[in-house]
């Protein structure tokens, strides 16, 4: 029977390996850090143990820190109709789940931290100028196109702030390890996005404008109703629902922005909107696909009949290939716009995306390639393994299907890397990273590449986990919704899925982390959701890159169309989440 009840956050005993491991991420930078050798990737042809590794550095006085969390305070509307803006609401509680081990009273007292991080996801970073967009599906589904998606760049960068400016994990006090983002990070497959991404993370400064330098030409100046015309008097759909007429959006859309980058290291995991063209069509699809992207046409409104149409396809996944999608762009050549062509909007390839990790121009506090190696670019494969602390590995999945379709799987070797690496390293916790959640992973469409290769599904990857007693957690997103799962397997064996709401959607959350030994036979692990750093309060009037990011949340609460269930149960937000201990 499920034991949920809310408890405060309380003050506890830092393991000293967990400072001493953290002392060792932050060095990432010079070179030192915890990234398994590339030998022990796919490439290799068995995955070696571990290696531990220790930095000497004094142990510092530790306290809980909630500032900046949603246990202080969470964005929530300030009237009850319209369009509505936002402003500071009471934070969330921290619910106790005990399904899987009975939490023991005085545990409080004894814990000890093993590790501490961060988790992004679906950022969605957006060229919404791209030509292959769709966007015309709002004449069949509001939320195919929303009024906030010109501001992601933005958006993230707030992310990124945040993290910058907490001070140790929630719970325990102890310094974060590093930030892992499971996948979605870009969202139309494009090197313009690519770029931004890679930027956010690891600091640079960043125009989110492709085509024409100085002039953004999409569907928000188009004139059409469909859209929210921010700049134009234009009576559109989303004005009539009361959205503002702001002018300068736009120009102040696009302009240069600066993102600082993580002061932590950060970890990256693939998602199917990185790996393919529109998150959707097979990384071997359609080349009239990639020549749309980078030219001068762009499909800006098609009849709501023919929307829907198009919709069908890409939600029951019969057009993987992308084969309709290009007959059905022909078939409206002659209602597209022109718009500037533009190389940087090409898709690239998973060696692309390889190569981008690896370019010392994008280190920042590293690991060198963010978990990838020269060993993965060499072999083809998106998945690693690397060390979190002294008592705990991390595993990165590539759960996307190349064949096509935005749900995943995972193809044999992996999924025999995934165990062997499991085996090999039975005397450590395992956290397990993916984009797909274990529900989602049900696309067995043959990988182009490797076409005699079987696929697996989510609840094969259950399977696996549940076989290793050191699994504490599979880590993911892609459902744009917070949802914790326990998994419970014979032998007393059990982890849970921890899956997290997107960086797009409202309510615009990450995830902290927190793993701790109770010291009385169970394990426990704290989630605590985090929002940008940006204010919840809008000013219509600032159009700064603080502003900007501010906007882009409130603008994401009234888009029209979308879910006001997507940050879950209070049972799947701020939680204590407790395991048998192996």
């Amino acid at each position: 029977m499920s034991r949920i009840r809310s408890v405060a956050a309380s003050a506890l005993e830092v393991n000293r390996r967990t400072v001493l491991a953290a002392a060792g991420a932050v060095s990432l930078s010079a070179g030192v850090g915890y990234a398994l050798r590339p030998t022990d990737s796919e490439a290799a042809t068995a995955a070696a143990p571990v290696a531990h590794s220790r930095q000497a550095t004094a142990a510092v006085p530790l306290a809980p820190y909630t500032k900046g969390t949603t246990l202080a305070s969470v964005a929530a509307p300030r009237n009850s109709s319209g369009y509505r803006r936002l402003g500071d609401g009471p934070g969330w509680a921290r619910v106790v789940r005990g399904e899987l081990a009975t939490p023991k009273s005085g545990r409080a007292s004894r814990r000890r931290a093993l590790a501490a991080f961060v988790q992004f996801t679906d950022l969605h970073l957006m060229d919404v100028q791209h030509p292959l967009r769709w966007e015309f599906l709002r004449a069949a589904d509001p939320h195919s196109w929303r009024p906030q998606e010109a501001l992601t760049v933005p958006g993230a960068i707030s992310l990124v702030e945040r993290v910058n400016a907490l001070r140790g994990a929630p719970v325990t006090g102890a310094p974060l390890h590093f930030v892992m983002t499971t996948g979605d990070n870009t969202d139309n497959n494009a090197h313009s996005e690519l770029e931004w991404f890679m930027k956010v993370m690891s600091g640079g400064r960043i125009s989110p404008n492709s085509g024409d330098p100085k002039h953004y030409e999409g569907v928000q100046n188009s004139g059409l109703q469909l859209f929210w015309q921010p700049d134009a008097a234009l009576r559109d759909h989303d004005k009539t629902l009361g959205f503002p007429q702001l002018k300068g959006f736009l120009a102040a859309a696009i302009r240069e922005v600066q993102s600082p980058g993580l002061n932590l290291p950060w970890y990256s995991t693939v998602g199917n909107h990185d790996a393919l063209p529109l998150g959707a069509y097979g990384s071997h699809g359609d080349p009239y696909l990639a020549e749309a992207a980078i030219g001068g046409k762009k499909l800006m409104n098609v009849p709501a009949a023919d929307a829907r149409k198009l919709l069908a396809s890409i939600n029951n996944g019969t057009d993987a290939k992308g084969t309709g999608y290009r007959d059905f762009l022909k078939a409206h050549a002659r209602s597209m716009r022109s718009v500037t062509p533009d190389e940087k909007r090409a898709p690239y390839t998973p060696a692309d995306y390889l190569k981008a990790h690896l370019d010392p121009a994008h280190q920042g506090h590293g690991p060198v390639g963010h978990g990838y190696s020269s060993a993965n670019l060499d072999a083809g494969t998106q998945y690693y393994a690397f060390r979190i602390s002294d008592d705990v590995i991390g595993i990165s999945l590539d759960t996307t299907d190349a064949g096509g379709y935005y749900e995943g799987s995972v193809g044999t070797a992996q999924l025999k890397w995934l165990d062997r690496t499991l085996k090999d390293n039975k005397d450590s916790y395992a956290v397990v990273f993916s984009h797909h959640t274990s529900k989602s992973m049900d696309n067995t469409r043959p990988d182009p590449a490797r076409p005699g290769e079987k696929r697996h599904g989510g609840a094969e990857v259950i399977s696996v986990l549940s076989a290793h007693a050191n699994v504490l957690a599979w880590v993911n997103g892609h459902v744009h919704r917070n949802v914790i799962t326990p998994h419970q397997a014979s032998g007393g064996r059990s982890f849970w899925e921890i899956s997290t709401a997107s960086h797009i959607d409202f309510p615009h959350l990450a995830r902290i982390i927190e793993l701790v030994d109770n010291k009385d036979g169970t394990i426990s692990l704290f989630t605590t959701l985090i929002e940008a750093a940006a204010p919840n309060r809008t000013d219509f009037a600032d159009l700064s890159q603080t502003g900007l990011a501010a906007l882009y949340r409130e603008l994401a609460y009234n888009a029209p169309g979308a879910s006001k269930t997507l940050a879950g149960s209070a049972a799947d937000r701020n939680t204590e989440l407790v395991l048998k201990k192996s």
